[in-house]
């Protein structure tokens, strides 16, 4: 007699509380030559090297050494790219030696295996509010409890900081101080220190996520969170080639205190033995022969005038009592729209005109201001842009 199937279990209960990201899903809503979208975070392909990358993964596969570089290979990374790496933080101020990185499969991977290395289920970690939307989800799966931290224009304010850290105890912070995402705010210098200071005052690790450092189209650096004098032993630096050289490499790396760097790399081998070695091999040779700094001269030159297209149109886009932010660098902007408005009802409307935005909702850990909306402006031209943003201003001030 043949027994009734039984159905398989259902996912696991973790997943239960991590939600889906919208960024993703509208890419596959909008994946149309005629939407002009602004919701992605996305570096202009016309930008990426691609002679230059099709020419280093040529010369890593043509030597003798080629069949070495599809190998398997030791966890912590590519010693030459790990060494060029470090060559370069440590000229933009941040000393660093190349047995101070992990290599991860982008920067995404670094901030999960510091979930996996640090927090158990339950604990608490704490958030600028609004934050990464791609790290309340690494966090929810982690099993952790999320709290928000008060911010404003200038980012992190280090007194709500300080209640958050009295109050919740939190195991760790995490931060984008630099060109924020969503709001491309950029933590100034005094707040870097008195957060690093309140940090290890507390005995909390720190997270400092730092994709968009090298992307400043105005004003002068200010140094990683991870210089500063009282940062020495808890703060962790994330980094990536995502928003320098392509996505698609999916190349990223952990600069970490050597307390925390076995545990790391065990959480890394545990999640995939090591991040593809020929990728980081043509990485490394693409780094060795290209002029990075003259490169990143011509991303900011293209971005700038992308980000002042942008801002330019924003005061006839946006309507009357809306406020929005003037980022120093970064890709992104945060507009506000007047309060009682849902910018999540918008969108349809907006796709209707082949525009789009992400609502600023699911940035928040804590309770949302439905009002915001992110825009991304690097993936488009300035003529395009400013198309872009007079189809969104009809779905803002309809009938004006």
């Amino acid at each position: 007699m043949t027994q009734p199937a039984v159905r398989p279990p259902l996912p696991a209960q973790r997943l239960a509380g991590v939600a889906s990201s919208p960024v993703r899903d509208l890419l596959a809503l909008i994946d149309r030559p005629e939407v002009i979208s602004f919701a992605g975070g996305l570096p202009a392909p016309e930008l990426f090297d691609l002679d230059g990358l099709r020419a280093a993964f040529d010369s890593v596969l043509s030597t003798p050494a080629g069949r070495r570089h599809l190998q398997y290979a030791p966890t912590e990374g590519n010693p030459d790219l790990r060494a060029l790496v470090a060559a370069r933080m440590t000229a933009r101020g941040l000393p660093t030696g190349a047995g101070d990185l992990l290599v991860t499969t982008g920067s995404q991977q670094g901030l999960t295996l510091i979930a996996a290395a640090l927090l158990d289920p339950g604990a608490v970690v704490a958030v600028e509010e609004p934050t990464y939307l791609a790290a309340l989800q690494c966090f929810q799966l982690a099993g952790c409890r999320i709290v928000p931290v008060r911010s404003d224009r200038e980012g992190v304010d280090p007194a709500a900081l300080a209640e958050v850290l009295e109050t919740h105890r939190p195991r760790l912070l995490y931060l984008v101080p630099t060109f924020a995402n969503p709001t491309g705010r950029t933590l100034s210098e005094q707040r870097r220190a008195e957060v690093a200071a309140l940090a290890a005052a507390h005995g909390v690790w720190v997270v400092e996520d730092d994709p968009y450092g090298e992307l400043r189209y105005r004003g002068e650096p200010v140094p990683a969170l991870a210089a500063q004098p009282a940062a020495d032993g808890h703060v962790l630096h994330l980094g990536s080639f995502s928003k320098i050289a392509a996505p698609g490499l999916r190349l990223g790396w952990v600069r970490s205190p050597a307390a925390l760097r076995p545990a790391l790399t065990v959480a890394k081998q545990a999640a995939d033995l090591h991040t593809s070695t020929i990728d980081q091999a043509a990485a490394a040779a693409w780094l060795a022969r290209t002029d990075l700094d003259a490169h990143v001269r011509g991303l900011r030159h293209a971005y700038a005038q992308r980000r002042d297209a942008m801002m330019a149109a924003m005061p006839t886009t946006a309507p009357a009592g809306s406020t929005w932010t003037d980022p120093d660098g970064g890709m992104f902007t945060w507009l506000r729209l007047p309060s009682g408005t849902d910018t999540a009802t918008l969108l349809p409307a907006a796709l209707a005109r082949d525009v789009a935005f992400v609502p600023g909702a699911p940035f928040y850990a804590g309770r949302p201001d439905t009002a915001t909306m992110r825009l991304s402006f690097t993936t488009h031209t300035p003529g395009e842009i400013t198309e872009g943003m007079r189809r969104l201003s009809s779905v803002l001030k309809p009938g004006s």
